[in-house]
């Protein structure tokens, strides 16, 4: 038996939008694996250029706030300059703000809107003229489950990525004569990540009145399969989406949550 790897996304050009940390670095690692060069957009510069760094002339950095639409111009057309072509836009960029609505204040509810949902569309936008000039095109967004269902004290956020299906479906419909084709990724929790160990476990444990340990418990109860979702997870979906593999699917929004979410 052969060793050699087949690579799903052989000459494509990508451009990741978060893709300095966390899930967005993952994912850029596995879009070189596949065969793809990769623009790694993200506000830090300097992680990004650092993510760059380890693939040399198969990737490279560009600082963009994607919530300013001329700084997503910028990020396409760097794109060009250096490898000619759009091929993928994978809408990773996101922040996540929880709290109860009578304590949020608006500037950071609007804030969540901005990057997650609005930072989607200038994104799409940007690089949508070159795919239609190119005949072709793919647009992944890095949705959530929270796209899906609401929950409490999380209001934002799941307004932001229910907003990012909506989205989806339009652009999926608006261009699928265009040969552009749109879809979302929903992913459950990802329990062993950066932004849960750092971050959510506290966050949510004030939110709850509960101990950090029970707020994992709590949301690994809700998995049928019992454990939480994984970058490798995701990537998996995303390479399926980008390939040929899926050239007929356009404005699905995939779970990808161990059965905690089925619709």
């Amino acid at each position: 038996m052969s060793d050699v790897r087949v690579q799903h996304l052989q000459g494509q050009v990508a451009i990741i939008t978060g893709g300095a940390q966390g899930l967005g670095e993952a994912l850029v690692e596995r879009l070189v694996q596949e065969g793809a060069k990769v623009v790694i957009a993200d506000l830090n510069y300097e992680a990004a250029e650092a993510v760059a760094q380890r693939f040399g002339e198969n990737a490279m950095a560009v600082k963009v706030d994607v919530s300013d639409y001329a700084q997503c111009e910028q990020m396409a057309k760097a794109a060009l300059d250096k490898f000619g072509r759009i091929d993928l836009l994978v809408a990773n960029a996101a922040v996540l703000i929880a709290k109860p609505t009578e304590e949020f204040p608006p500037e950071q509810w609007r804030k969540v809107i901005e990057v997650n949902l609005v930072g989607y569309f200038n994104a799409a936008k940007a690089v949508i003229p070159t795919m239609l000039a190119q005949g072709k095109g793919n647009i992944i967004q890095i949705n959530s489950k929270s796209g899906k269902k609401g929950s409490a004290k999380n209001s934002a956020y799941a307004a932001s990525k229910f907003g990012g299906v909506g989205l989806t479906q339009s652009l999926a419909l608006e261009y699928a004569e265009k040969n552009i084709r749109v879809n979302a990724i929903c992913p459950g929790n990802m329990l062993d990540s950066p932004l849960w160990v750092n971050s959510l476990y506290e966050q949510y444990a004030r939110n709850q009145g509960i101990t950090p340990e029970q707020v994992r418990e709590k949301y690994l109860n809700m998995v049928p399969m019992k454990r939480g979702c994984a970058y490798e997870d995701v990537a998996n979906v995303m390479v399926f989406l980008a390939s040929e593999q899926s050239s007929y699917m356009t404005g699905q929004a995939i779970n990808v949550t161990g059965g905690q979410q089925m619709d």
